[in-house]
């Protein structure tokens, strides 16, 4: 079930930017159930935007889904700038948009690239998990 905080934010959103978010929250949830170790995910708000974080089991980094009314036709997956996250998915999937080293960009009404996604939603929820591990 849906936080209310996080409901009103997305009721907030333009109807063609909702139903692209919630393709993505639904998979941000897909993706922590059928990984090993992830665990529940807290959803809640980080500036004012949705996050997903693993606060239960401590293994991966947040991610942030959002549309900005300055970039009307698209959303965006936001990860923390501080890891290496989008450096990798940017290595791994030269088909996906980025800005900077913080966020995936994707244009409202294109098809979801759900494997693509699925992986670096994975990257993202086992970060610490594997940083340990590695580093």
């Amino acid at each position: 079930m849906m936080p209310d905080p996080v409901a009103r934010v997305f009721a907030g959103y333009p109807a063609d930017a909702r139903a692209a978010l919630m393709t993505i929250r639904d998979l941000i949830f897909a993706v922590a159930a059928e990984t090993d170790a992830v665990g529940a995910l807290t959803e809640t708000l980080k500036w004012g935007e949705p996050a997903y974080l693993t606060e239960a089991s401590g293994s991966g980094s947040t991610i942030r889904i959002a549309w900005k009314p300055a970039v009307p036709d698209r959303y965006a997956l936001y990860f923390n700038c501080k890891t290496s996250l989008v450096d990798t998915f940017r290595s791994m999937f030269e088909t996906l948009s980025f800005e900077g080293d913080r966020a995936i960009t994707l244009g409202i009404g294109d098809a979801v690239p759900e494997t693509e996604l699925s992986a670096c939603i994975r990257l993202a929820l086992t970060y610490h998990r594997r940083a340990g591990r590695d580093g």
